[in-house]
């Protein structure tokens, strides 16, 4: 038996979506089928099982298209993925009160909405040497960026450049099925991705001006190579993805250092095993023997023995896995669980006394300030593995007992 279903869209290509025992919301269906009415579409829609109502296009999903990008499909947090970094030390050498490290982890990196004025927590109030060394390596292209369209050079770039950001953004400290630690972040280009995202969805928009009511959504307008702008995204969203890159690195080396520095924790290798992989972007790749770009909306690369990360909720499993190179996905698998509600139903529909009860025994925040990310807010994680096991094979398993959210 397939693990995937094939739904055919009247006007437009199949959706292949590996949803089995995973609940598909009618809402992301349709958001699905207007994707797959496009013209810029090549062979088939990709639903992966943490599939879920997104703007412009659908989280979970794999667009590959032909000759164009839909800048709205790629979405504004460019780059974001996740990073994970195997350690040399074992679950008895972490100290028992966990604590100091969540701590640690904290004044380590800055995390949260960033703002303007003296408080803001989520930005370097001065880059340290790192983060300025690294900037200095990007900068060129930034500047080529921003003379030709000004209006992205309005906000943080070098202050949020090894910062973690809000909402589901988070640090954890991890177990696997050996007591092996590891440590995990998620984050992607932070204010300056969300402006170059913003800017040429717009730019689509209206570039599309006469024809995008024969859209199915204005926000699926889509940039075609050869027109005004798309070298421009091009160019700014590769560069976006190279600074979310960095920054889960600049995070992970500054983490490594802060856990170095607690007392009680033993000297310890960090370089046994790292994974860093994007979940929000778009590249060119061959597909029907020819290049396609293929968007990855909330979804991970799973070439054959590429290593990838599915995390889980707070307070549920995660997994590093390693690809098949599954044609029909595109060689893709899921980004996680998926949520099942909005952020505003999950904190109408839990309480924090739910939200201490399913994050027991791991070191976080159990305030009302997290309730949209609990873990009753998402699709159980297993299924969604199950969902996808011809996509994927997990090499190891990891539960976290730190969690930092943004």
């Amino acid at each position: 038996m397939s693990h995937h279903v094939t739904f055919e869209v009247p006007g437009g290509v199949p959706i292949k979506a590996w949803v089995r025992g995973v609940p598909l919301e009618d809402q992301a269906r349709r958001q699905l089928e207007n994707v797959a009415r496009l013209p810029i579409i090549r062979g088939w829609i990709a639903a992966m099982p943490d599939v879920h109502l997104g703007y412009g296009a659908t989280i979970g999903s794999v667009i590959p298209t032909t000759e164009a990008i839909i800048p709205a499909a790629v979405g504004v947090d460019i780059g974001c993925g996740m990073m994970a970094v195997k350690t040399s030390l074992k679950a008895s050498q972490l100290p028992d009160d966990l604590g100091p490290v969540r701590r640690s982890i904290e004044k380590a990196v800055p995390h949260g909405r960033s703002g303007r004025g003296v408080r803001d927590k989520g930005a370097w109030p001065e880059p340290p040497g790192d983060v300025e060394r690294c900037w200095r390596e990007m900068e060129e292209d930034y500047q080529r960026i921003v003379r030709k369209h000004p209006r992205l050079d309005r906000g943080a770039h070098i202050t949020q450049l090894g910062t973690l950001g809000g909402g589901n953004h988070f640090v954890e400290v991890c177990l696997d099925e050996s007591d092996g630690v590891w440590v995990m972040l998620h984050s992607g280009s932070r204010g300056v991705g969300n402006r170059i995202g913003t800017y040429f969805i717009d730019l689509a928009r209206r570039d599309m001006e006469g024809h995008i009511r024969n859209l199915p959504d204005k926000d699926l307008a889509y940039l075609r190579e050869g027109s005004p702008h798309f070298d421009d995204y091009l160019f700014a969203v590769c560069w976006a993805q190279a600074y979310a890159r960095k920054n889960r690195e600049i995070m992970m080396t500054h983490i490594m250092r802060s856990l170095r520095s607690l007392r009680g924790i033993p000297p310890f290798d960090s370089h046994l095993k790292a994974v860093n992989c994007h979940h929000n972007y778009v590249q060119k790749e061959v597909h029907f023997g020819e290049g396609v770009y293929v968007t990855r909306k909330g979804a991970v690369r799973a070439g054959a023995g590429e290593l990838g990360i599915i995390p889980g909720s707070m307070g549920a499993r995660s997994f590093i896995v390693r690809g098949k190179g599954n044609c029909d996905s595109f060689h893709s698998c899921s980004h996680g669980a998926g949520r099942v509600m909005s952020r505003a139903q999950a904190k109408r529909t839990f309480s924090i006394e739910e939200h201490v009860q399913a994050t027991r025994g791991v070191e976080c925040r159990k305030d009302s300030g997290v309730l949209d990310e609990t873990p009753g807010a998402y699709k159980d994680i297993d299924a969604v593995m199950e969902a996808q096991g011809n996509l994927i094979e997990v090499v190891h398993t990891l539960k976290q007992v730190v969690c930092v959210k943004g």
